[in-house]
């Protein structure tokens, strides 16, 4: 799924916030949209394993939710957002496609690593990969809570997320088909800057 469906989706988590404990709404939004994009900062590395935590992720979410409801204050309810939204995401990546170029050929086997497990999950593709039309559906309907409930930097935070996403399933297919043929005309100079693991899947 798209990282805009994610951060959407951590975001969710935050609503009941705003209605139980209003003065705590908005660092309960900014920990769950961040929660649910962290996981994804490993795009340039390992993609899905290296900071992809399905069950370390949930374990520590349950017990970071418990505290906050214990204590709840700023950092309390923060860190449970941030490690819910985190642990959602990881897991809902098994949901998605996997990790080949073209992910809508289904080829691969390969959704989300488990390091509980020590092995790779496979993708059940009911979203069949990011940026699909129903990623897109995802990221507009998972944006309503977020624009009802909230105002100000949060809700320009969704809409921007609904821009990106949409604007990303636009063009999520014939955008490898560019990139093919933008690496088959990098000057050698330029392709030795290019990731290996990249270079090798657009060639």
């Amino acid at each position: 799924m798209m990282v805009t469906t994610h951060a959407l989706a951590g975001l969710l988590l935050a609503v009941p916030v705003a209605f139980v404990a209003p003065e705590l709404a908005a660092v309960a939004a900014a920990a769950g949209f961040a929660g649910g994009v962290f996981p994804d900062l490993d795009m340039p590395g390992q993609h899905r394993r290296t900071l992809h935590f399905p069950v370390y992720f949930s374990l520590a979410a349950t017990a970071a939710v418990a505290v906050a409801v214990a204590l709840p204050s700023a950092w309390t309810v923060g860190a449970a957002l941030f490690l819910a939204a985190a642990a959602l995401h990881a897991v809902s990546d098994a949901a998605g496609g996997g990790l080949e170029l073209r992910p809508w050929e289904a080829t691969g086997d390969r959704a989300v690593y488990s390091h509980y497990h020590g092995r790779w999950w496979r993708p059940r593709r009911w979203i069949r990969y990011d940026g699909a039309p129903e990623d897109a559906v995802a990221t507009l309907a998972l944006a309503v809570p977020g624009v009802l409930v909230y105002d100000g930097h949060v809700e320009t935070a969704v809409l921007g997320a609904v821009a990106v996403g949409v604007g990303y399933a636009a063009v999520r297919r014939p955008m490898i088909d560019w990139a093919e043929r933008v690496v088959d005309r990098l000057p050698p100079a330029l392709l030795d800057r290019v990731p290996g693991s990249l270079l090798t899947d657009l060639r």
